[in-house]
Order: structure tokens, then sequence, then C-alpha cells
């Protein structure tokens, strides 16, 4: 059985998912109309998982709030 590599992340999942984000947005300002939407849905999945993420990591562990 082959060992599982660690990989020790040297940012937050915060700041992966918001550096990934602005790269999307970057690009998206450049593609064609299918491709662009496929990046803005991935830019928008990086902003749930972000909220997603920060709600879990708080203290009070609130629900979230309704849009």
């Amino acid at each position: 059985m082959q060992k599982r590599r660690r990989l020790v992340q040297t940012s937050t999942l915060e700041e992966r998912l918001a550096e990934d984000t602005e790269q999307l947005r970057q690009q998206a300002k450049t593609l064609k109309p299918g491709l662009a939407r496929d990046h803005i849905l991935r830019i928008r999945q990086n902003e749930t998982a972000t909220h997603i993420s920060e709600w879990l990591n708080s203290a009070g562990l609130q629900p979230p709030k309704s849009a």
C-alpha cells in the first residue's frame, strides 16, 4: 500500500478560495460566454464554500443567514 503524501498548506482555505475566485473573475472577463459562465459558477461555489467554512469555524456556530 502506498503512503499518502501530506501537503502542508501555507495559507488558509479562505485565502486559497479568495485567490482562486479572483483569478477566475479575471479569466471570465476574457472568455466566450459558455466558458465564462462556467467560471462564474465556480466563483459562486468558492464564495459559498468560504461562507460555510467561516460559519463552521465561528465560535458561536450560528445557522447561516438567509439571502
